[in-house]
This record gives structure tokens, C-alpha cells and sequence, in this order.
């Protein structure tokens, strides 16, 4: 089993997190009510886990993730597709959804349905939600742009597991939007 490691730091939207094995990422975070909340998550996330304070001692691949991440959130265009996840305790369904989910470009959205019919399970709408709203990677697998079939504008959006639910996922939404150059609320769909 890996030694495990987690860091928190600053984001413009909050304190985030991220911990990691000898695999690479294998958790991160997106900012809790406070620092100690967001420290405290990770605690309970990753029990096991050291926690490394300073900039200088994470891992290049660590230091990488954590500033795609930071530029992400400061409204930069990023994919994060180069930072590398260890997926090993997830089931294959999850991977695939998390796999196809990373490729969603920023700014573009897609549905529930959509991505089952893509993974080729046109009727597993609901099993994605299911491995969206337990997604470990918030937002390297940017599963706030997975959303029910009614998109952005509808009164019926569907929960965000982080904290703070919906505002927090529309609030990630609109970072992108303005990063993309769109309005808030107008996601293209991807195809």
C-alpha cells in the first residue's frame, strides 16, 4: 500500500486539497465553508494520510496539479487532462465516466444521458450520476459540467456534491463561461 500525502492551499474560490500515493492523485478537494473544514475533509478522507505544508516539498506532478487547478479556478481555460489520476480502488464504470467527463471541454456541458450514451449504456443516465456525484477528483474530472437533462437554464438542476450543492457548480459553470468568452448560462453543448 502507498504512503499517502495531502496539501491544501489557496484557490480563488477557498482553500482546496489534493492527496496522493506513489500512483499519483488519488483525491482532491474543492474548498469547504473554511481551511480547517477543508483540512478536516481531508482528514477524514485520507486518515492515513501526512500532510505536506510547504510548496517546495510537493512533487513536481503534485505542484503541477495544484497550479492547473489554481489557474482553473482563477477563470483560465485549463483541462487538466496532464495531471494523473490513480483510479485503482474505483469501479470500471466510474473510470469510463470519469475518463469521458475529463474530455468535456471547458465552457461545454453535457447531460447525464449524454455521457451514458456515449460510454455506449444509453439507459445508465442515473449510474452516471451515481459515479459523478462520488466523483474523488472534483474538478480534475470536471463533473460540475455533467448535468440533468434540462442544462443550465433549468429550474430543475439537479445536486452538486461539494459543499455549498448547485450555487458552488453554477459558480464553476460561470468561471468557465467568462474563461470561454460565453455568458453564464450559455454552456454549448458539445455536440
Amino acid at each position: 500500500m502507498d504512503t499517502l500525502f495531502f496539501h491544501c492551499y489557496d484557490t480563488a474560490l477557498g482553500t482546496c486539497a489534493l492527496a496522493w500515493g506513489g500512483q499519483g492523485i488519488v483525491g482532491s478537494q474543492l474548498p469547504e465553508e473554511s481551511a480547517a473544514a477543508t483540512r478536516d475533509r481531508m482528514r477524514a478522507r485520507f486518515p492515513a494520510a501526512r500532510e505536506v505544508l510547504a510548496l517546495e516539498q510537493l512533487p513536481p506532478p503534485v505542484q503541477q496539479a495544484r497550479a492547473g487547478v489554481q489557474a482553473l479556478l482563477a477563470g483560465e481555460p485549463r483541462d487538466l487532462l496532464e495531471i494523473e489520476l490513480d483510479e485503482r480502488g474505483l469501479p470500471e464504470f466510474n473510470r469510463q465516466v470519469h475518463a469521458l467527463t475529463r474530455r468535456i471541454p471547458v465552457g461545454q456541458t453535457l447531460t447525464y444521458g449524454e455521457v451514458a450514451a456515449r460510454l455506449g449504456q444509453p439507459g445508465a443516465a442515473r449510474a452516471v450520476g451515481r459515479a459523478e456525484g462520488s466523483n474523488p477528483f472534483a474538478p480534475i474530472v470536471p463533473c460540475h459540467r455533467v448535468m440533468g437533462a434540462g442544462g443550465v437554464a433549468s429550474a430543475n438542476l439537479v445536486g452538486f456534491s461539494a459543499h455549498g450543492g448547485v450555487a458552488t457548480k453554477l459558480r464553476l459553470l460561470a468561471i468557465e463561461a467568462r474563461a470561454t468568452g460565453q455568458q453564464v448560462g450559455e454552456q454549448t453543448p458539445l455536440f
